[in-house]
């Protein structure tokens, strides 16, 4: 079952990519106390996830934070070394890299997808959401295929 606006993350290991290496955290501990803007690909390296998704919340990160965002969180079914190059080509300081490399996030979210076809596995769908303190305050998901609803400039215009 998919989460719903008005519940509460579950609380996994996520793996967070740092300068130092791989930093494990669990997500009530990361979500608590602050908004988030949360974002979600298929995968690090994909094609709308590189040209657009990423970079888009790259660039709109400072319009974020003057709406009341703390931090912005990208987490691709990807471990933290991936994560950690994908941001450094692609990305921002201002967007942290979680790594969801069993799926475990998006499975406990119940928005998982099926990349057998492509040779990826299990993979989170791609989605938006804002989530304050722990609770969703916000969920945006995709129809497959779309880049829509999960943009930046989407999530500035419901903030």
């Amino acid at each position: 079952m998919t989460i719903n606006v008005g519940e509460t993350v579950p609380d996994v290991k996520l793996v967070k990519a740092t300068k130092d290496g791989p930093d494990a955290v669990q997500s009530a501990d990361f979500f608590k106390g602050k908004r988030v803007a949360l974002f979600s690909v298929p995968g690090a390296f994909t094609p709308t996830c590189s040209a657009k998704h990423l970079p888009g919340f790259a660039e709109k990160a400072e319009d974020l934070k003057a709406k009341g965002i703390d931090e912005i969180a990208c987490t691709a079914v990807n471990d933290a070394f991936v994560m950690k190059a994908w941001g450094e080509a692609n990305g921002s300081p201002a967007v942290t890299m979680l790594a969801d490399g069993n799926a475990d996030f998006v499975k406990a979210l119940g928005l998982t997808m099926d990349g057998t076809g492509f040779g990826m596995g299990t993979r989170g769908q791609r989605f938006s959401a804002v989530i304050n303190d722990g609770v969703v305050e916000q969920l945006n998901v995709e129809a497959p295929g779309d880049f829509k609803v999960s943009s930046a400039e989407h999530m500035l215009e419901q903030l």
